[in-house]
């Protein structure tokens, strides 16, 4: 069995997997018990799995676990604590922007993403930046408010 040397959210994380194909999402909730990236759709699409790979949002269930060995990972885990709330997390808070949550991580990751490369950005390229994470919910315009607060942060 493969082993893999990650660094997630600031730590260097030994992971084995069954082959250098397996998924990244199924090493980070399986081995390494960080269970903030949801398993949605499996194919890419939805973005419950989104985390950034050196600071770029990328899908977990498609990323292979042996091309990440090396980069640096952040998960939602690495953003924030209860106690103290990223800024992302206090404004989804305030604005009220989790419904049913399944969603939120990989809306957070992708507005992180965008923050980092666009600290204030338009309400356009906040769509744009999250036009890949659904939300069965429908709780978009929460989301939106809670990026722009964030932003002003």
């Amino acid at each position: 069995m493969p082993s893999y040397s990650l660094r997630i959210n600031g730590r260097t994380r030994d992971v084995a997997a069954w082959d250098a194909s397996q998924p990244l999402l199924y090493a980070l909730r399986g081995e390494l018990g960080l269970t903030g990236a949801k398993l949605g759709c499996g194919l890419g699409q939805c973005g419950s799995c989104t985390v950034l790979v050196d600071d770029q949002p990328a899908r977990a269930c498609m990323v292979p676990v042996s091309s990440v060995a090396g980069r640096r990972i952040t998960t939602i885990e690495g953003l924030g604590t209860p106690e103290k709330p990223d800024r992302l997390q206090a404004a989804f808070i305030e604005e009220q922007a989790a419904q049913c949550g399944y969603c939120t991580s990989g809306m957070i990751m992708s507005a992180r993403a965008l923050l980092l490369k666009t600290p204030r950005p338009t309400a356009d390229q906040v769509k744009e930046a999250l036009a890949g994470n659904l939300c069965r919910c429908g709780a978009y315009v929460r989301i939106l408010r809670a990026v722009l607060r964030a932003s002003r942060e």
